[in-house]
């Protein structure tokens, strides 16, 4: 599935601001004059049913699928933005005549419904999203310069990356067009004096407690805090870079093609930090401290002083 936190290397192009009803941008095949693939052509039939409900004011393509980094196991990640919920008899109604073998309502993450389309076998999962809770999550980076525990500009990456499939009104367009505003150099200090700390400065930072669960030889306990510790080095990385966030997958294979500057080695230096959380070694804090090392030297030259 597509990234929650989900989820500014490859975008899609933006929806018209003016369309006929149910319209929906034309990708790089079709411009191309070549034939789309069966997951776009999934992806479509699925936001023209959608578009049918009154509370459906957009439907958006994201994920691989949109950014162009397709493999053998993406799946088909579908936004859908609402001015109301959807029912969930509603949202049924929707799905199974789509041929939904099996699909799953959920709400853990984000209210979705996730099937495997019965005739291709392709996993297709819809979120739905209020269009104001949206805009405010938007506001919260470019008006209010806020960010988050890890994953600080993920929404705002998945707006401005998204595949406009279909848009009532043009309010897709227009969120989107915002969305390409620069980088606030406000929101990157913010996201730096916020969430470095807790990489190793503070007392109860995640280094220092990974190193007390591998004294008690509490090996879910490093996993946990490892996997934190990673959501925030990499959400520097991202804001020093004046970069969005990508979402949590492939982080080690984007970064480097997304970032203008990235700590030397250390794609080698992730590795190692994992493989010794796999057995809660004893070095492991050290791997740690030289990974985010590695970082400090990054924020040192663009000026940032990582022990202030």
């Amino acid at each position: 599935m597509g990234s929650r936190r989900n989820r500014n290397d490859v975008a899609g192009a933006p929806c018209p601001a003016k369309r006929r009803r149910g319209d929906g941008e034309k990708t790089a095949a079709t411009e191309r004059g070549e034939k789309e693939s069966g997951e776009i052509c999934l992806a479509r039939k699925v936001a023209t049913a959608f578009s049918a409900l009154p509370a459906v004011e957009a439907v958006a393509l994201g994920g691989s699928q949109a950014s162009g980094r397709v493999d053998g196991d993406s799946d088909i990640d579908l936004y859908v933005y609402t001015t109301w919920p959807i029912p969930l008899p509603d949202r049924e109604a929707i799905v199974v005549p789509l041929g939904a073998a099996k699909p799953d309502n959920q709400s853990f993450w984000d209210v979705a419904d996730a099937w495997h389309d019965a005739k291709t076998g392709v996993e297709v999962e819809a979120v739905y999203w209020g269009t104001s809770w949206i805009e405010g999550m938007l506001d919260r980076v470019l008006v209010k310069h806020r960010p988050g525990n890890g994953y600080s500009t993920s929404h705002w990456y998945t707006i401005l990356n998204s595949m406009c499939l279909y848009d009532r009104d043009g309010w897709f367009a227009a969120l989107q067009e915002r969305s390409r505003e620069p980088y606030p150099e406000q929101l990157r200090q913010a996201i730096i004096a916020w969430t470095h700390p807790v990489l190793r400065k503070i007392s109860a930072s995640y280094r220092n407690q990974i190193a007390k669960a591998i004294r008690r030889n509490d090996s879910v306990s490093v996993s946990h805090r490892l996997a934190a510790l990673l959501e925030c080095y990499f959400d520097v990385l991202f804001a020093l870079n004046r970069v969005l966030h990508p979402g949590e997958k492939r982080l080690l294979e984007l970064a480097p093609k997304l970032c203008a500057k990235v700590p030397a080695n250390m794609r080698a230096q992730v590795e190692k930090v994992l493989q010794g959380a796999s057995s809660a070694d004893q070095a492991l804090p050290a791997a740690i401290d030289e990974l985010i090392d590695g970082l400090d030297r990054l924020l040192q030259e663009e000026g940032f002083d990582p022990n202030g």
